[in-house]
């Protein structure tokens, strides 16, 4: 047995569907105006504006009359600084100069510290059909949260078709053709304590290029289709310790019939790896035969990887013995 260090890439063919992100007003004021304590000040026009870049700017300069380098595409912020400056203006001028941030179809505008626009301001907002809020947080507070949910509602999505667990804190996708059994393999390790957080259908989520979050569709959260029995809900069968809203996404588990594969690996020496969104995840190919219990195999795969994690590889430890006393041997 040679000693080396051998990896393997695989590359995400399986019905993956990248998805790019729409983010509208509309939306991310459902999404995120309790976290970010959002309320509508005025009436509600252009919800239907697109946000085109996931960060915030403050147009102070705009406000000034220099646009040159204006980021019209983002959420604009007034905080303490802006709306004094505002206030400081002749009247006539503030709402010339409001209405031509107005004009510029900024996506909306974010008005910081709990602080109201005048009628005025409001009314030229609204004849630009520019959707104003008001928030009571600090400026810079709302900034940071609000840069942080835009980076996720950005981020680059995809689908995987296969169900998703968490195994003692290992998210584990397991994935194979139709009818070979993963929801079988889920609902096992769903009755040995473990997490459902998909089935079937899987959203994965890139998050800053650095990690992959695994989610379900929200119309079969919770559920699970088991062939014979139907459409089960996991939360009101094994209760709500059973499911899981998301999971980082840790290995991926390929279940394939025997007889399709060439080669069965059964050292673990060569790892191989998933790629999904530009990120490898490490990847493990099981073979089914009737009367293995994949579940539990699935579950061991999880652990073993928990112990990578940990910086202990059981194959490379073993190789090295095994070499150490080949070595031994052939010094006598």
């Amino acid at each position: 047995m040679a000693q080396r260090a051998a990896t393997q890439t695989i590359t995400s063919t399986s019905g993956e569907r990248k998805s790019v992100p729409v983010v509208t007003v509309e939306s991310f004021y459902n999404s995120h105006a309790e976290k970010l304590q959002m309320k509508l000040d005025g009436p509600r026009v252009g919800f239907h504006r697109k946000i085109r870049e996931p960060t915030i700017n403050r147009p102070g300069l705009a406000l000034s009359g220099f646009y040159r380098y204006f980021a019209e595409k983002r959420v604009q912020v007034l905080g303490a600084a802006e709306h004094t400056y505002l206030k400081s203006l002749k009247p006539n001028v503030r709402i010339t100069r409001f209405r031509g941030l107005c004009a510029k179809k900024i996506p909306c505008l974010v008005v910081a510290r709990g602080a109201h626009l005048d009628p005025a301001l409001l009314a030229a907002a609204a004849e630009e059909e520019t959707a104003v809020f008001r928030t009571p947080m600090i400026t810079m507070k709302f900034i940071n949260a609000a840069t942080i949910a835009l980076e996720v509602d950005f981020s680059p999505t995809v689908t995987e078709f296969g169900s998703m667990v968490d195994i003692l804190g290992i998210g584990v996708l397991i994935r194979g053709a139709s009818g070979i059994g993963k929801s079988e393999c889920a609902l096992g390790l769903i009755e040995r304590g473990y997490s459902l957080v998909a089935d079937d259908v899987t959203r994965i989520t890139s998050l800053e290029g650095r990690e992959l979050m695994a989610t379900a569709p929200a119309l079969t959260r919770n559920h699970m289709e088991v062939r014979g029995i139907g459409i089960i809900n996991i939360a009101s069968v094994f209760g709500v310790g059973a499911i899981r809203l998301e999971k980082r996404l840790d290995l991926v588990v390929t279940l394939k019939d025997w007889e399709e594969l060439e080669e069965v690996d059964r050292i673990g020496l060569d790892r191989e790896y998933y790629e999904i969104l530009g990120l490898e995840v490490p990847h493990v190919t099981i073979p089914i035969r009737p009367g293995r219990d994949i579940a539990r195999l699935i579950e061991v795969a999880a652990m073993d990887q928990k112990l990578k994690g940990l910086g202990q590889n059981t194959a490379v430890e073993f190789n090295t013995k095994l070499l150490s006393l080949m070595e031994t041997k052939d010094n006598k």
